[in-house]
Formats: structure tokens, C-alpha cells, sequence
């Protein structure tokens, strides 16, 4: 698999992983009669930092093999 390959699966890894924030603070709150936005924030806080972390992780990442695979190809064009 080239860099661009890998760079695309790492954003993937990247948003799936956000997503999984939300949707772990959402399953937390499911018990909850009434919601708004503050409560959410504290379900949000509740998760923990990791996954918004390693999110960025991936996110940098997958953008610095993107980059490397861009500029592999066009040294190997130019060539």
C-alpha cells in the first residue's frame, strides 16, 4: 500500500475516533430525563481525553503520509 493509502486509513482512524467520543458520551447520558448542552459537555468530560487525543495523533498522522505520498509522486514524475 502507498503513503496516500495509508494517510487516508489514518483520517479514517482519526474520525472514527471522534465519533466514538460522542457517541460514548451519548450512550452515558442515555439515562438521563432531560438533556442540554452543559450536561453534555460534563458526559464529554466524563470520557476522558484519550480519544480526542489519539484522534489528533492519527489526524497528523495520516496527514504527513498524504504529504509524503504527494511528494513521492511527484519526484517520481519529474524523473
Amino acid at each position: 500500500m502507498n503513503n496516500k493509502g495509508v494517510g487516508a486509513i489514518f483520517c479514517l482512524i482519526a474520525a472514527i475516533l471522534l465519533a466514538a467520543q460522542y457517541v460514548a458520551a451519548a450512550i452515558y447520558m442515555s439515562g438521563v430525563t432531560s438533556w442540554s448542552a452543559e450536561d453534555f459537555r460534563i458526559a464529554l468530560r466524563y470520557v476522558g481525553p484519550i480519544l480526542p487525543v489519539a484522534a489528533i495523533a492519527a489526524l497528523i498522522a495520516g496527514v504527513g503520509f498524504l504529504i509524503s505520498g504527494v511528494l513521492q509522486g511527484r519526484r517520481s514524475r519529474d524523473n
